[in-house]
């Protein structure tokens, strides 16, 4: 009899389940359908034939892409690409990976010949970005997100701000320059506090020489660890979230704010799966790796000063020891210790390690 009746229960409570799962799923789906969808761009149709990729099904690899999209420009005008993280759900591992690509490496551009690889976006669209990451970097990405910069302050706004640390040289230079585009919010200082969406995203696009993190970076590898830290910020209150408040929180910065070739089902599928994997822990990396560039010479390339890949041991200019690197600590790493490859460890609050 007790058998019956715990079957019974069982089956109850699955139908709860299915059925709130199902509700949910709706009440998303009428969230997404204003999300600006292009699918025009589908990273699936771009054509990777001859180019050997690595993927996993149990690891999902989204591009982040931030543009200087903001109301003054026109939502439609062709940003400068300041951001490119690729955001990782191993779910193999249970862990959250952000690995930022620095937008001055060299790259070879399809039909373009070597260049920046933040030129990729504006000579040819997200599409012939994400192609030349597949030939540098040989990733396979499931998706993009474009996100601009009102985008940008208004989820930081919807979360509540952020909390992170200011170093001496940080505050003074936000509080000093236009970083922070509205004045009244130039009050910044010293130490931990939190940031609102206008004041982050000044902090986030800070890479003046000279200006240190509590890690002690600087230029670009500064500017994208405090996007990384933001990121993580924004990423670990969210998962906190209640399913009414990430249905509120897709109200407020959908739409015209935020451009993606994922369909509602691909969201909703990678909420249930980032649930349900119970972890708040996210991995840091950003490629190159120290040890494995240089700075370009003057006049080697025509884009300008630029940083070239190499392979750790020589100054020619190889791309294969960071596209190994990089396959590694996505496919590979479980976050449980610090990630290592050849010379090169990571440190766990996501700064480099000469």
């Amino acid at each position: 009899m007790w058998k019956k009746i715990m079957v019974t229960l069982l089956l109850i409570l699955s139908g709860c389940a299915g059925y709130f799962i199902a509700k949910a799923q709706v009440t998303f789906n009428n969230t997404l359908n204003h999300v600006n969808r292009d699918y025009d761009t589908a990273l699936k149709n771009v054509d990777l034939k001859g180019i050997k990729v690595n993927s996993d099904e149990d690891v999902i690899n989204i591009l982040i892409v931030g543009n200087d999209y903001r109301e003054e420009n026109g939502y439609d005008a062709a940003g400068l690409t300041d951001t490119m993280i690729i955001a990782t759900m191993d779910k193999k591992h249970k862990t959250f990976k952000l690995t930022s690509l620095m937008r001055d490496m060299v790259v070879d551009i399809p039909d373009h010949g070597q260049n920046k690889l933040n030129s990729a976006n504006s000579f040819g669209g997200i599409q012939l970005l994400y192609l030349t990451i597949a030939q540098n970097f040989n990733i396979e990405l499931d998706g993009y997100v474009e996100v601009g910069f009102d985008a940008f302050e208004k989820i930081v706004n919807a979360v509540g701000g952020v909390e992170v640390e200011l170093t001496e040289s940080e505050a003074s230079y936000l509080n000093t320059t236009n970083y922070i585009s509205k004045k009244r919010f130039r009050n910044v200082k010293v130490g931990k506090q939190k940031l609102n969406g206008n004041q982050a995203l000044g902090y986030c696009r800070i890479r003046k020489g000279g200006v240190k993190t509590v890690t002690g970076l600087m230029d670009d590898y500064g500017r994208t660890w405090r996007q990384r830290t933001v990121i993580k910020g924004v990423f670990n209150k969210i998962k906190k979230f209640s399913m009414s408040k990430w249905v509120d929180l897709a109200n407020e910065v959908l739409g015209e704010y935020v451009k993606t070739d994922l369909t509602n089902d691909d969201i909703f599928d990678y909420m249930k799966d980032a649930i349900w994997m119970g972890t708040l822990e996210i991995s840091q990396l950003q490629i190159p790796l120290n040890g494995y560039f240089r700075s370009s010479y003057d006049g080697e390339f025509s884009c300008g000063d630029s940083l070239v890949l190499t392979n750790g041991t020589t100054s020619d200019r190889s791309q294969s020891a960071n596209a190994e690197a990089l396959a590694k600590f996505i496919f590979e790493y479980d976050g449980k210790e610090p990630f290592t490859y050849g010379t090169y460890t990571s440190d766990p609050t996501g700064a480099s390690e000469e």
